[in-house]
């Protein structure tokens, strides 16, 4: 996996990489096999490094989304960037296509979401309910194709699976996302749904990080977009 590594961005304390569909950003108890054991591979032997090499994670994209991941090089940058994600301070904006057109060109969308472990789904209330936490986005229509719809959004709060449920719950399931509503799946078992750009301040340097991803070759990202 490291020959394939997109890196958008990096420098003593950050690594920024275009995530494939399919990589699993972290390994959970049932594999290692995951973009961060791979990129600390990639580092100790591109740089020649003879003990353990840092990598923090201070957020995750789910397995089937492609797109924009920050990786910390440094504890001095992961325990900063933490803080940064907590605060809302590091913007992130995503681009998925659905089938339906949504109720309105743009919106702010506020529900209250509900993760069941078990199921790993998360549903959407319009009200606060046991457990609940609320959950934040801002969409706008950005392009209309043949068949589907390409929108722009803005994700202000950091839940499991946000976009997707938040998006299901107004009539707009991501396309090739069956646990949320979408009737067929993807040919390479993702879902179109794509962090395409970050912006931040630099946790060490102060500087402003603006990073655009582009989508995976051969999805219809860009055919919708032309077309629009």
């Amino acid at each position: 996996m490291s020959c394939s590594l997109d890196i958008l961005y990096e420098d003593n304390h950050l690594l920024i990489v275009n995530k494939q569909v399919g990589e699993l950003v972290q390994a959970d108890r049932d594999t290692r096999e995951s973009l961060e054991e791979s990129i600390k591979t990639f580092l100790k032997e591109r740089d020649a490094k003879s003990g353990n090499v840092f990598l923090g994670v201070p957020h995750r994209l789910d397995r089937p989304v492609s797109g924009i991941v920050i990786f910390a090089k440094t504890s001095k940058a992961l325990t900063r960037l933490n803080v940064m994600f907590q605060k809302g301070e590091v913007h992130k904006t995503y681009w998925a296509i659905v089938k339906q057109r949504p109720p309105n060109d743009s919106d702010l969308l506020v529900h209250h979401l509900v993760r069941h472990e078990q199921q790993n789904k998360t549903y959407a209330y319009p009200k606060p309910v046991a457990n609940s936490k609320e959950a934040r986005l801002r969409y706008r229509l950005l392009a209309q194709g043949e068949r589907y719809f390409l929108l722009e959004v803005e994700l202000l709060t950091g839940r499991h699976h946000q976009i997707r449920c938040q998006l299901s719950k107004i009539g707009c399931p991501i396309k090739g996302d069956l646990k949320y509503g979408f009737a067929r799946s993807n040919p390479n078992g993702g879902i179109s749904l794509h962090a395409h750009a970050v912006r931040f301040v630099h946790p060490v340097t102060q500087q402003t990080i603006s990073l655009i991803a582009p989508p995976p070759a051969g999805d219809i990202f860009k055919s919708i977009k032309n077309e629009g």
